[in-house]
Order: C-alpha cells, then structure tokens, then sequence
C-alpha cells in the first residue's frame, strides 16, 4: 500500500552511527537555515550544484516553502543528531522522480554519509511512494557524487525521460529502478525504519 502522507522519518542504526532523516517542518527548516546555506554556499558546493549567488537563511527557507508547495519531499539528514545536510525526491510523475542531495561541509563529504542517506531516501521513495524509477542529475565533473549514485546502483541513461530531469544540457544523467534497488541493498532495507512523523 503506498502511503502518500507526509511528514516522514528514516532511521538507520548501523556499526558507524545513527542515521536519521526527516521530513521537516518550516519551523524546523528556519531552525535550520544558518547550518543549510553555509553548506549551499560553501564554494565547492555552490560550483557542483550550479549556484552563482549566495542563498541568505531567509530565501532557504522560502526555497523549502516554494518545494513544499511543489510536492518535493524535501529531507533534513542527521547523523549522531547532529544536522549533515539534506536530500530530496522531486519531480514525481508517472512512477519517476529526481534523487539530489548534500552533506554540507566539505570536511565530512566522501566518508560513506551521502551514500547511507541516499539508500535511506531511496528506500522511502521506492516502498512508501511507489516509484518504480530514480533518476539523477549530475555535473560532470563532481566524481564524489557519481560515485554515491554508482554504490547506490545508478547506471547512465540518456534517454528522453532521464534527460526531462537533466538541469543543464551537459549534465550526466542516471538511472536506478526499484528492482535493482532492491537487490542491491536487502540487507540495509531490513534495518531501516521509516515511520509516520505525525
């Protein structure tokens, strides 16, 4: 039964820490927005997610309230309770959305936090959503981000629909379905808890 409720929470206890990802309020996002755009407009992360202006807290906020409104299930990503960055299923239509994500500071990018995240919000998408396919956007040249999708079980796809999610014409586009998913990653889908927030 797909359950089309908002307001979710993933967690996943593993061997390195807790992992947990929430569908936040707006409260929660202004509670937030300082931590989310230092990460936005950290140089690195601006380049990589096409960002030429600084995000001030307020238009992150209001970027949260406008994809709210849009239908993005939109996800604040905490490991050990600490705030690591976000992450989002968007564009959702005929079966399909867009996967895109962000651990903030670049001093704990490329330890494996973006890849658990990724398989958490991808479980969620795939069982509680009912996708059958995720697709990414990437720019060509941010390898870290190509190599979460490949640990998650992406492959390139350049079809019509993958392109319909490409934010730039040069960009890369991926590819997972639920079935491959699924098989890749049995042993973490036995242990992550998705659960109703409110």
């Amino acid at each position: 039964m797909v359950v089309t409720t908002s307001g979710f929470r993933i967690q996943w206890q593993t061997e390195v820490g807790h992992f947990e990802a929430i569908e936040p309020t707006l409260e929660e996002v202004t509670a937030h927005a300082a931590m989310l755009a230092a990460g936005y407009n950290d140089p690195l992360n601006a380049e990589l997610m096409g960002h030429t202006e600084p995000l001030s807290d307020d238009e992150v906020v209001d970027h949260y309230d406008a994809s709210m409104e849009d239908g993005v299930r939109s996800f604040l990503l905490f490991f050990d309770g600490a705030l690591v960055g976000d992450g989002d299923l968007r564009g959702e239509r005929d079966g399909a959305a867009e996967f895109a994500f962000m651990i903030a500071a670049p001093s704990i990018q490329g330890k494996g936090l973006g890849t658990r995240f990724a398989v958490m919000i991808h479980a969620f998408g795939f069982a509680q959503l009912g996708l059958s396919r995720i697709y990414a956007s990437v720019v060509p040249h941010n390898v870290a981000s190509r190599r979460v999708f490949e640990k998650v079980g992406y492959r390139p796809d350049d079809g019509p629909e993958a392109r319909s999610y490409a934010d730039e014409p040069g960009d890369v586009t991926l590819i997972i379905d639920r079935a491959t998913f699924e098989r890749a990653h049995a042993p973490a889908l036995e242990q992550i808890q998705i659960s109703p927030r409110r």
